[in-house]
């Protein structure tokens, strides 16, 4: 694993399933390692930023400037472990790790009230107003019994979003 254009022996695939908790067979690993190495144009063992904005359904995604502070360097087994919260299999815990970490854009394992704004404003657009998101933002911390004021550990976004059945899945294609 160390280039992108290496093969993987049956050691890397296990090794790459081990590190994902086992959510992707060994043919969606090797699927998925066919496409991180088309992603990987110059085959250095990681994938940049720009590269990850080659696709698509990336690039267009409203958080993608958010998503792109997560994955840009990813190697391989990184990589495959940032796709393992959209997998079926993956519990609400590990989605939900995944949800804290798009809203923590600073990294200082917190989310405040602006950076919820933030995200909302990134996924709403000119749909709602300031006042709009601000508001019902506050409704939804207010009933989950927390203020404007309050930051929300990864132990509270748990506490908050375990109740809900969240449906963020991929499929991965195998040949």
């Amino acid at each position: 694993m160390g280039t992108a254009s290496s093969m993987l022996t049956q050691y890397d695939i296990e090794e790459v399933q081990e590190h994902c908790n086992n959510l992707f067979s060994q043919q969606e690993i090797v699927s998925l390692y066919q496409r991180f190495c088309q992603l990987d144009r110059n085959a250095k063992g990681f994938i940049s930023a720009d590269e990850f904005l080659s696709v698509p359904e990336f690039a267009m995604n409203p958080l993608s400037q958010r998503l792109l502070k997560m994955v840009d360097g990813l190697n391989f087994k990184d990589f495959v472990a940032f796709l393992s919260a959209f997998n079926a299999k993956a519990n609400a815990q590990q989605k939900i790790e995944l949800i804290f970490k798009v809203f923590d854009s600073d990294r200082n394992g917190k989310v405040s009230f602006k950076d919820i704004l933030e995200v909302l404003k990134d996924l709403s657009g000119s749909f709602m107003s300031d006042d709009q998101r601000e508001e019902a933002l506050s409704q939804v911390l207010k009933e989950a019994g927390y203020t404007k004021d309050s930051y929300l550990a990864l132990d509270d976004f748990i506490k908050v979003l375990g109740q809900s059945d969240l449906k963020m899945d991929v499929e991965v294609p195998v040949d």
